[in-house]
């Protein structure tokens, strides 16, 4: 079967540039060639993606991907074929995309933390779907996959593992950012926090992320939760949500004023080495903190190696927010329609493919919760 043609936003250089990148362009919209789905692949039309930290950070270098690569991540689209191979999805399905497949086999799937899986880490790395390979190519070169998905792209191949069917009756604004947004924060808090009824949370980073896990801690019970951002549409929209108490910074004595002792769960959602120890030290003895932020790789953190010990603190990383996207993805769904998480909250801007320079510069400023692309009309 002859292949398609997609439209993509490809970046030909990860890190080296300059910002303003609505005049500098580092992301180009170019039509790929697109191959046919393999025999565990489906071809997916994509309906709406959403703009992530993550994507940025492979746009300034943060996150170095092999390039030309076709970016995003986070979306959801309609199946339109199926693999040879392919079961328990058709044409027509609805699927939200996991930017973390799990191959099923090896020691991290096995053991129940398919969030680790080794194959598709290893995959994703190279820029290939875990089924192996590339289907872009532009001009005869290969051009690489983003995390196995390449949302900002009209169509897209991915491997069976990297979908997870939805209902038809979601917005596709809201069910795009269920793929990481709230697979992320909603998982640490749910997964990887574990919050308790009664229990007292603080968010640190209030973007999609921090907003998901300020949702996800109010939904497990916890008694009282405090966000911390320096932008204040972001404070107020976390009061909106159920967050008491907000501050554009926060020390660890700042905290104690609030919450004596510190707080039961610290997450932090920045990815910036100084606000993990200041999460670190807002923690009360045998507290618990989780961090889903992604820093740049050269920023070191510093905390006291006795506390650990002595306060009985516990620091954990919590990739994908530890969730296994075939489970959650369905359980988070269900708990958005049942009011319990409002998703759709975090959805500040719909905008078009060819405006997305424009986004990154917007979200490099610190602005809107999440940016989503439509590929149809955004006005529908």
């Amino acid at each position: 079967m002859a292949g398609r043609v997609s439209t993509a936003a490809v970046l030909d250089a990860s890190g080296g540039n300059p910002r303003p990148y609505a005049d500098h362009r580092p992301l180009r919209i170019a039509k790929l060639d697109l191959d046919p789905p393999g025999p565990e692949e489906l071809l997916v039309r994509m309906e709406a993606a959403g703009l992530c930290h993550s994507d940025l950070s492979v746009v300034n270098g943060d996150r170095v991907r092999p390039v030309p690569m076709a970016l995003g991540h986070e979306g959801t689209g309609i199946v339109e074929e199926v693999g040879s191979a392919v079961e328990g999805f058709a044409p027509g399905d609805r699927v939200v995309l996991a930017f973390l497949p799990s191959c099923g086999q090896c020691v991290p799937c096995m053991s129940g933390r398919a969030y680790l899986c080794d194959r598709a880490n290893a995959a994703n790395g190279r820029g290939e779907l875990l089924s192996g390979g590339f289907r872009f190519h532009e001009c005869g070169q290969c051009v690489h996959h983003h995390l196995g998905v390449s949302a900002f792209s009209t169509h897209i191949v991915i491997d069976r593992r990297s979908a997870v069917k939805v209902d038809r009756d979601i917005p596709p604004e809201i069910a795009a950012v269920f793929g990481c947004a709230v697979l992320t924060g909603v998982g640490a808090a749910m997964n990887s926090a574990r919050i308790e009824p009664g229990e007292t949370v603080i968010v640190y980073g209030l973007g999609g992320v921090g907003l998901a896990a300020l949702m996800g801690a109010l939904a497990s019970g916890a008694s009282r939760v405090m966000g911390v951002d320096p932008n204040p549409e972001k404070r107020k929209l976390a009061e909106e949500l159920g967050a008491v108490g907000v501050a554009p910074d926060a020390t660890a004595d700042a905290i104690a004023a609030d919450m004596p002792g510190g707080a039961d769960v610290v997450i932090e959602t920045v990815g910036h080495a100084r606000v993990l120890e200041e999460a670190y030290r807002s923690a009360r003895r045998g507290g618990r903190i989780v961090t889903v932020g992604l820093p740049p790789p050269d920023q070191k953190f510093e905390i006291s190696a006795l506390s650990l010990v002595a306060e009985a603190k516990t620091l954990s990383g919590s990739y994908m927010g530890a969730s296994i996207p075939a489970r959650d993805i369905p359980r988070y769904i269900d708990l958005w329609k049942a009011g319990k998480l409002p998703v759709q909250r975090l959805v500040s801007s719909v905008h078009r493919l060819e405006e997305i320079n424009t986004l990154l510069d917007r979200m490099s400023a610190g602005e809107g919760i999440r940016q989503v692309i439509r590929f149809d009309d955004p006005a529908d």
